[in-house]
């Protein structure tokens, strides 16, 4: 069984064939370049599809997506979106149906996400499992007995805007201090840039990965930013493990690339913080799927929804 994958961001747009034991037969990858409009965007992937199902000689069973941003699961719109600015309402989903002849499927790309790793990554065999990405937000993906959790609606859970520090920074969600405005990447270089001395000279496009970088070159300022960052991180961890107390969870996205900088500060804190339930039993591990978690997120949706 081959399924048309399509992960989709602000950016970028990957386009892939993937089978339904994990494995990405091919890959594309596009500019998304919203301000063309969703039908430009809807014909470069329709292209991508049918040229590479060609080139492969295989026919396609249905289409999954993985989308950035708020979107309807159930009629396959998105909501507004700051990502994909005039794409709301305009039928991603229908229209690919109608230009493909095939079902598809779309899911939130966090949601997608996890939907991969808990069935070929690292949350493989886990009746309970929670993803999460750290990089420019913090968003994740909840695993309960194999099937993803929705809210009401079909609603996908804003993990990533629980309130960590009520005195924090505001954030466009509308509160002040959650997770994603104190733990992610731009958080901590915010952070880092607001303690630099004046007059310092930094790389263009200074971001988290440079705070990294100076962290493991031994600059004490980085490593107080990568500590400072590794607590809000374990805050916001225990927290889901206090109320869901899954077998696994698992992280990914950007800053989870220098996951040997965090990963001793946040075990301490959830040990600090989980008091009430046997937050040992909970495994915090990187995910495992890597650069193909979009695509195999993508496909995924697709396989949870006509097969589950």
């Amino acid at each position: 069984m081959i399924i048309g994958a399509i992960d989709i961001g602000g950016t970028k747009i990957a386009v892939g064939l993937v089978d339904d034991a994990g494995r990405l037969l091919d890959r594309r990858t596009m500019l998304t370049q919203v301000d063309l409009g969703l039908p430009n965007t809807l014909e470069r992937i329709v292209a991508a599809l049918k040229q590479m199902s060609a080139l492969s000689g295989v026919s396609l069973q249905g289409i999954g997506i993985g989308c950035t941003g708020p979107i309807d699961p159930l009629t396959g719109e998105l909501s507004s979106n700051s990502f994909l600015s005039g794409w709301e309402g305009l039928g991603l989903v229908k229209g690919l149906e109608d230009a493909l002849h095939l079902p598809v499927a779309m899911e939130n790309d966090a949601d997608a996400a996890a939907l991969a790793e808990g069935k070929w990554g690292s949350g493989k065999n886990c009746s309970s499992f929670i993803y999460i990405t750290i990089g420019t937000g913090i968003g994740g993906g909840i695993i309960l007995d194999g099937k993803l959790y929705r809210g009401a609606g079909g609603a996908h859970p804003e993990i990533g805007h629980q309130v960590i520090d009520p005195s924090g920074p505001t954030c466009v969600c509308g509160f002040r201090g959650c997770w994603e405005s104190l733990a992610s990447g731009p958080a901590l270089a915010r952070w880092y840039l607001e303690q630099l001395p004046r007059g310092q000279t930094l790389p263009l496009n200074f971001d988290a990965r440079h705070v990294c970088s100076l962290a493991e070159a031994g600059s004490e300022l980085a490593g107080q930013a990568v500590d400072r960052t590794a607590n809000y991180i374990g805050m916001g961890l225990a927290n889901l493990i206090t109320i869901f107390v899954p077998e696994r969870i698992a992280l990914g996205g950007g800053l989870v690339i220098s996951w040997r900088l965090f990963e001793s500060t946040v075990l301490q804190v959830i040990r600090q913080s989980c008091g009430l339930v046997p937050y040992e039993r909970t495994l915090v591990s990187q995910a495992t799927l890597g650069g193909d978690t979009g695509l195999l997120g993508a496909a995924q949706a697709w396989l949870h929804r006509n097969l589950v």
